[in-house]
């Protein structure tokens, strides 16, 4: 891989990431917020899996769609105090080489700010050739914006957050990544959340197909396997990237056993099957 330029140490000083998709993903008003994810999480059906979580996969389409898979994965942290959340997440909007960590003070929703865990982004980055921080990528992508609102919701106590997002998901970025996060996150109090979609714009019964053979990876933890089949587009997840990442991460730090929460598609949601984006919820436990 060649070797990326990290950020000027004389860049501007960077604002809070205001909310970018806060009216069209999930509703803008707090209370409405509030009451939509409270919903959500009422009528989650998936057993708690208990004290050895390492890492969520969650979806990130609009709530209206993605909103009751992503609760199957959030209730598995309702109560719970963490120190602080790793999110990895594609880039939708904006291509850029190599992996940005959000170089801002905090990302901010409806519901309130949430701080970036300044020292975990410090040591990851340092001197990693790949790994920077920066606002790129960042702006306007909704697929680490739309966890917030869940986390906010969820947990017993505010956790920092460490906003990860590949611009690259080139196999040797996903599995330096995974080295990278397993190394940090260490004896830490953090648990990570890889977001993702699977199969995009496919008849009904095509996208089901498509998207049984991704699970079958990602629930076997094969990471092997599911970046095989990205690369060789069996199989589709526009977080596919993030998803190794942290399956790799995981395994490192003693996770040996991937459930899945949920499954579905937008044609379940919207009732419209011609044309639908499917959704994944798991939990990555030791």
């Amino acid at each position: 891989m060649t070797p990326l330029r990290g950020p000027s140490s004389h860049a501007p000083a960077v604002p809070v990431r205001p909310p970018a998709v806060a009216g069209l993903f999930y509703p803008e008003e707090p209370v409405v917020l509030r009451r939509e994810i409270s919903g959500l999480l009422d009528r989650a059906r998936s057993r708690r899996t208990g004290a050895g979580l390492v890492a969520l996969v969650s979806p990130h389409a609009g709530y209206r769609f993605s909103g009751a898979t992503a609760a199957e994965a959030y209730r598995q942290l309702e109560g719970r105090s963490i120190g602080t959340v790793v999110i990895v997440s594609p880039s939708h909007r904006e291509y850029f080489p190599g992996i940005s960590v959000f170089d801002g003070p905090a990302y901010r929703t409806p519901l309130g700010e949430l701080s970036v865990n300044g020292a975990m982004r410090d040591a990851l980055v340092r001197n990693d050739a790949y790994i920077t921080a920066s606002s790129d990528g960042h702006r306007t992508e909704h697929a680490i914006e739309v966890q917030l609102p869940f986390l906010q919701s969820v947990l017993a106590t505010t956790p920092s957050i460490l906003p990860i997002v590949m611009g690259d998901q080139r196999r040797e970025l996903c599995e330096h990544l995974g080295r990278r996060l397993a190394s940090v996150l260490a004896r830490t109090d953090s648990i990570m959340v890889a977001s993702t979609d699977l199969s995009h714009y496919h008849p009904y019964a095509d996208a089901e197909a498509l998207d049984r053979e991704a699970i079958r990876s990602i629930e076997s933890f094969d990471d092997q396997r599911l970046m095989d089949d990205l690369e060789a587009e069996r199989v589709e997840a526009c977080g596919g990237g993030p998803t190794v990442a942290v399956l790799i991460a995981a395994r490192l730090l003693g996770a040996r056993r991937v459930e899945i929460l949920d499954h579905c598609n937008s044609g379940d949601t919207s009732g419209d099957r011609r044309s639908v984006v499917g959704y994944l919820s798991a939990a990555i436990t030791r």
